[in-house]
């Protein structure tokens, strides 16, 4: 097979030529736009690292109660009634749905982490293994928002201070814990997120929903900064939905194995709850 060298003449031309495009175009003042507004993001705050949350605060602070408004406190009693026969629902946690905000932030004491990007902050979640957008570009929230489960969020920085509004949530999102009353498409929940102290971060969230909260409901989050547990891949499988006349919610497919989450089992029966008994 013969080649043309004609042809290899020009495509090497061509090659060093658009090698040097780049070359000329970095001579004088040019800037690539990805490296465009990174400089900024060094007088933020440093909030690099893994965000636990503080154990002896997540159990230990008061929680102001959630105040319904008549109609919504009317659902409320006929959730609690139906379900202290039935239990909770659970059809979320089956189907493996994330809490979405603002819930997501304290779910199990899982770890976040927090992201700086130009006009952007991104707050990824252990649970779920969610990320919430934050957009710092100067934009406006949207008048008609699609719902998600995390919604849609901007923010600004007030001194140290990201201050963040959210707006347009999943139906499916729960305004406080062991709250079963639907949120309206009013929802809307303002995050001010700060350092009180070297290696502590604090949440303040404040959610509002005329329709269904008589007065705004405030929830205090409270993490540590602690690097050497990263956070982890979280990977939740889909249980399966029992649908059935006694009311189950979840099946944990344990009927043969005993309940690992049960009480003792005295050596007299053996072969359920925990286990077998072992010879000393």
């Amino acid at each position: 097979m013969k080649l043309n060298v004609g042809f290899l003449r020009a495509a090497a031309v061509t090659a060093l030529a658009t090698l040097a495009i780049p070359a000329a175009a970095q001579e004088g003042d040019y800037t690539p736009p990805r490296a465009e507004g990174y400089a900024e993001l060094a007088d933020l705050p440093d909030w690099t690292g893994t965000w636990h949350q503080d154990w002896e605060r997540l159990f230990g602070v008061t929680v102001a109660p959630v105040v319904l408004t008549p109609e919504a406190q009317a659902v409320q009693d006929e959730f609690e009634a139906r379900y202290a026969e039935t239990g909770p629902p659970l059809e979320a946690e089956a189907r493996c749905l994330p809490p979405g905000v603002p819930l997501i932030m304290s779910v199990g004491g899982m770890p976040i982490e927090v992201l700086y990007s130009p006009g952007r902050v991104t707050i990824l979640t252990e649970a779920y293994g969610q990320a919430r957008r934050i957009f710092t570009d100067g934009r406006d929230l949207p008048d008609d928002p699609e719902p998600f489960f995390n919604g849609n969020s901007v923010g600004h920085w007030e001194g140290d201070a990201l201050v963040v509004e959210t707006v347009g949530l999943h139906e499916m999102n729960g305004i406080a814990r062991g709250i079963y009353v639907p949120h309206s498409d009013q929802m809307r929940v303002s995050e001010r997120i700060y350092m009180p102290a070297e290696g502590e971060l604090a949440v303040e969230i404040t959610v509002t929903d005329p329709p269904v909260l008589a007065e705004p409901h405030v929830m205090h989050l409270f993490y540590k900064r602690q690097n050497e547990f990263p956070i982890r891949e979280y990977v939740c499988e889909n249980n399966r939905l029992v649908t059935g006349e006694d009311g189950a919610n979840i099946d944990l497919g344990l009927d043969d194995e005993g309940d690992p989450f049960g009480p003792p089992v005295s050596e007299d029966e053996p072969g359920e709850g925990m286990g077998e008994p072992t010879e000393d």
